[in-house]
């Protein structure tokens, strides 16, 4: 007779093999991104990465697609928690252009620029997925417009340009250059874009130092 509680620790054992075969294969999902593309990206690639038998990947995620979305969950979960305790940290344009050109270098050396782009790729030819990773985008327009209402608050610069609007165009910036910089990996132009930013961001910081939060009283 098995003694009591030799169930629940089967279940606990069992769920924990579980979440380690489903973080292995979603580690393997990003490996295969970065190294084969989208178009090697099939469950046979990413079970033979892992070293797990390909029936694994449906198992688990009934899918392919699902599963790379999963990793690319996992990729933006990672970037976000990180790039936010960076934010939480700076209260100037200055320190913020600072973090985005590091994010940016971070993003390119680490892959995780590849898996991105591999993802909006392969949107294009998989119906239903390009809706799947442009609501896994969405959350960064946020994330852009905190760091910007952070940063520049009730200033004049703010009255004149919507952190919204500027927020959305941040992101749309940013990932045509982590695309462009992906095809030739080339980062320079990039990163002087980025140092041509610093040098705006300083300018419009000392502009609004001069500019009048209130209008003159009448005479």
């Amino acid at each position: 007779m098995a003694k009591a509680g030799a169930t629940s620790k089967v279940t606990v054992s069992g769920t924990k093999k579980s979440a380690a075969t489903r973080q292995a294969l979603i580690d393997a999902t990003i490996a295969t991104l970065r190294k084969e593309g989208f178009a090697g990206a099939s469950a046979r690639a990413i079970s033979d990465r892992a070293g797990l038998n390909q029936g694994l990947v449906f198992y688990h995620f009934g899918s392919v697609v699902n599963l790379l979305l999963a990793a690319l969950d996992s990729v933006s979960e990672d970037r976000m928690q990180k790039y936010s305790e960076a934010i939480a940290q700076v209260s100037s344009a200055s320190e913020i252009m600072n973090i985005a050109t590091q994010i940016f270098q971070d993003d390119f050396d680490t892959g995780y620029v590849t898996v991105l782009v591999e993802m909006i790729a392969g949107a294009s030819s998989t119906p239903g997925l390009g809706a799947e990773v442009g609501a896994r985008i969405r959350p960064w327009f946020t994330f852009a417009k905190d760091a910007l209402d952070k940063t520049f608050g009730d200033s004049p610069i703010a009255a004149l340009m919507p952190s919204g609007d500027v927020a959305y165009s941040v992101v749309a910036l940013y990932l045509g250059l982590e695309m462009l910089t992906h095809l030739d990996g080339d980062r320079e132009p990039a990163l002087k874009l980025f140092a041509h930013a610093q040098q705006m961001v300083v300018l419009l910081g000392a502009l609004s130092a001069f500019t009048p939060t209130t209008p003159p009283a009448s005479p």
